[in-house]
């Protein structure tokens, strides 16, 4: 079940938190760094940022979340991340699925390493196309669908 997660709530954002730490640091492994902004939240920064999130859970565990910021004219995912626990059981391509269908927006736009192989078979799978490249480091290409 997909339900709306009150990030301003510490338990939640805590929640949050014990997904995204270890979701990110996988990421981080496959990339080849570990300077990904999201491996150093806060429950503090995640009720400050600024995006409206959204849960799966499977019995009351929260497996997945994807965090975005809207408006009428784009989405802009900031994450999907799941627990290691949960890879490869569609939990991702389901929360996808929720963001484009409660928000009609005509453009949806998200970033991931390039290196992310999982990541980018999965946005392009769904019609992303990558429209940009970015360097951040020597390390590390950023793709901008």
């Amino acid at each position: 079940m997909i339900r709306k997660i009150d990030i301003r709530n510490s338990k939640y954002a805590e929640a949050v938190l014990k997904i995204q730490i270890p979701s990110y640091k996988v990421e981080a492994e496959i990339i080849g760094s570990y300077e990904i902004p999201a491996l150093k939240d806060t429950i503090y920064t995640l009720q400050h940022c600024g995006e409206t999130f959204f849960g799966y859970y499977v019995n009351e565990e929260l497996c997945g979340v994807i965090s975005v910021k809207a408006d009428d004219e784009y989405v802009d995912i900031h994450r999907l991340i799941i627990h290691p626990n949960h890879f490869r059981k569609g939990i991702a391509q389901l929360l996808l699925n929720f963001i484009e269908s409660k928000f009609k927006a005509e453009t949806i736009k998200v970033a991931t390493g390039s290196k992310n192989i999982p990541a980018v078979r999965l946005y392009e799978k769904n019609g992303f196309r990558n429209m940009k490249e970015v360097i951040i480091n020597e390390k590390t290409i950023l793709n901008l669908f």
